[in-house]
């Protein structure tokens, strides 16, 4: 009933997200062209979809590849509006949690800006051996020209189809599919889904892949030594979760054959500024990485448990050979140009 309430909301919201689109399309908003592959990562749906680990994993196999890597980002949630590059010591109000996590995760550059060029033209800047971007959560940033679009889907699919805010829907589907704002029309290239099972299907002329996701089989100490799971099974544990799904984290857990004395699930992108440390109950805390970025400057001796995200090796091969074409020779200036 609620949906049905809002649809004419989300009707103008459609209108107003076509407009924006086509205003780049025609050139009336400048979009810029960077001197060297963009790959975009994002979420046609809202809320979290699994995007930051598809963005690791995409990062890791380029770099197995050898190649260079740099990642760009809004970093959502963060205090700051400036430009930064994310360092194993900026604080994570200023960076947001994701660009932290990736760039713990990766140890690639990873920039964060308002403006995602801007991030781009300063990771150029400073770190100008590299030959590929990753934009995180970038599918609605026209500004930035990209050759690469991958969507993001989990097990919700496309929900009841409707757009924002009586569906989840920041775009139409399957136009938006069909349709982007780079020359030709072309939308999606790829589509990466997260969850158990495949969510969409029926959709031709665009290729979707599966993945697996599972939790290592280590926790890690704020140190980065590593503390076996199994080695967990008798104590108390209480875990916590500031992500989009805590209970699917819950659940893992439990498949791993921990106990857990207590959960404790809270907002995502949660800032654990007031969060109140347990007393005197002698539980060992284990929480996500995305969380222990956070988590690690305030109470050092929680155990952060990674997860083991792998999407089919199908999903690398189709990657790899829309990439091929672009990744030779390099400009070696930088140049822009409008949509």
């Amino acid at each position: 009933m609620l949906a049905c309430l809002l649809w004419p909301l989300s009707r103008l919201y459609g209108l107003l997200a076509e407009l924006r689109r086509l205003a780049f399309r025609a050139g009336y908003f400048r979009s810029e062209r960077l001197p060297l592959p963009v790959v975009v990562v994002g979420n046609v749906v809202a809320g979290g979809a699994g995007k930051t680990p598809a963005v690791i994993a995409l990062v890791q196999h380029l770099q197995a590849r050898g190649l260079q890597v740099g990642v760009v980002s809004r970093g959502y949630g963060r205090t700051s509006a400036h430009c930064l590059e994310v360092l194993p010591g900026t604080p994570i109000d200023e960076s947001g949690d994701e660009p932290a996590l990736i760039r713990r995760a990766t140890g690639a550059p990873v920039f964060v800006a308002s403006r995602r060029t801007e991030a781009a033209r300063a990771l150029l800047a400073a770190h100008r051996a590299t030959q590929v971007i990753v934009c995180d959560d970038g599918l609605q940033h026209y500004a930035l020209q990209r050759d690469v679009e991958i969507a993001v889907f989990d097990e919700r699919g496309v929900g009841n189809g409707w757009l924002l805010p009586a569906g989840p829907l920041r775009e139409p589907w399957p136009e938006r599919r069909q349709r982007g704002v780079r020359a030709g029309g072309r939308g999606i290239d790829l589509v990466l889904h997260t969850g158990g099972h495949t969510a969409l299907t029926g959709f031709s002329g665009v290729p979707g892949f599966g993945s697996t996701r599972r939790l290592a089989g280590h926790a890690l100490r704020a140190d980065g030594s590593r503390v076996a799971l199994e080695s967990l099974a008798g104590r108390p544990l209480l875990a916590l979760a500031g992500i989009a799904k805590p209970e699917a984290f819950f659940a893992m857990l439990r498949a791993r054959g921990l106990v857990l004395a207590e959960t404790r699930a809270l907002p995502d992108h949660y800032s654990f500024d007031s969060y109140p440390r347990p007393q005197d109950k002698g539980y060992t805390v284990i929480c996500t990485e995305k969380d222990a970025v956070k988590l690690f400057p305030r109470q050092a001796d929680v155990l952060a448990v990674p997860l083991e995200f792998s999407p089919e090796p199908a999903f690398f091969t189709a990657l790899d050979a829309l990439l091929a074409p672009l990744l030779s020779p390099l400009p070696s200036s930088h140049g822009h140009q409008t949509a």
